[in-house]
């Protein structure tokens, strides 16, 4: 099987879930910027339709991948209106992570009122929290009264959300899901036993057939803003455990996952949009254009990519 074959029958663990809108394939999507660095949004509304047009199931504004560390609050909050005027609520995630708690509950309010079915908030992000303040920041935003997804990205907030704090939030009812980013594909099960009703989602691209074969629901991408049929078919194959479909196409597009990953993913997926024809662009300062080698592995593996048929 190829990887641009139609995607296997939908199941409640792979596809769009009206009940648990954060499960199956929500991208975090790149934001289109002009050559004046202002946001395209026009662009960005293209680009959220082309991805549900093409096996995604929902889009997760202002997340990092976004780049929403660099915008207005006006322009952030025009980009949540404009992914859900393309998308529908259900299926936007937006990202509300904020240094002060209650700035994070006032994007969660602004998710409420515009329909979303879930919001990504990653922990305090300005300083290593404890755990009192990491549960009081959930509870926090948890007020919003739309589902919160937390987000753990230990190696950037050098805040971890440990599988016995994830299971604290979850019984404290202020989180329903985990973007596990660690890179630590043993959590997975430890998280399973600790709170084994809080969805486990695969928050970095690399480790997704580890993670969905360990029960991941669930998969905030990065690489579909480029590849999105080749994504949601190795997704979908490795959820279902069809490890003849996922293992080749995992391999084959491996060398292009794994740059989400590294420090320089912004821009990687970026210019692999643009090499494909999709609205890239520039990143805002201090994300600086990748040169040189970075940009020759970059360009190399996304040609090798779509030569191989993956789209």
């Amino acid at each position: 099987m190829t990887a641009t074959s139609a995607t296997p029958p939908a199941t409640p663990a792979t596809a769009w879930n009206a009940t648990r809108p954060w499960r199956g394939i929500m991208v975090a999507t790149a934001l289109p910027l002009r050559d004046d660095l202002s946001v395209d949004h026009d662009a960005y509304a293209e680009h959220v339709r082309w991805l549900l047009d093409n096996g995604c199931d929902g889009v997760v504004p202002n997340g990092s991948l976004g780049e929403y560390q660099t915008l207005t609050d006006e322009e952030r909050a025009r980009v949540v209106r404009t992914a859900v005027e393309a998308a529908g609520g259900a299926r936007v995630m937006p990202g509300v992570s904020a240094y002060g708690s209650g700035e994070a509950r006032r994007w969660a309010e602004q998710a409420a009122e515009l329909g979303c079915g879930s919001v990504l908030l990653l922990p305090p992000n300005a300083y290593r929290a404890d755990e009192a303040a990491v549960r009081a920041h959930y509870a926090e935003a948890a007020r919003a009264g739309v589902p919160v997804v937390a987000y753990n990205n230990p190696i950037d907030t050098k805040t971890d959300l440990t599988p016995a704090l994830l299971a604290r939030l979850h019984q404290d009812g202020s989180v329903v899901a985990v973007k596990e980013f660690s890179g630590d594909v043993r959590r997975a099960y430890e998280i399973a036993e600790l709170a084994p009703e809080l969805d486990l989602l695969i928050g970095a691209d690399d480790v997704l057939l580890e993670l969905a074969l360990a029960g991941a629901v669930g998969w905030i991408a990065g690489y579909p803003n480029a590849l999105p049929s080749a994504c949601s078919a190795l997704y979908r194959a490795a959820v279902a455990g069809d490890l003849d479909t996922a293992l080749p196409l995992y391999r084959s597009v491996h060398p292009l996952l794994r740059w989400d990953s590294k420090t320089e993913f912004v821009q990687a997926i970026k210019l692999s949009m643009d090499i494909v024809g999709r609205p890239g662009g520039p990143t805002r300062p201090p994300r600086l254009p990748l040169t040189g080698e970075t940009e020759a592995a970059v360009r190399a593996a996304t040609e090798k990519a779509v030569a191989d048929g993956h789209r």
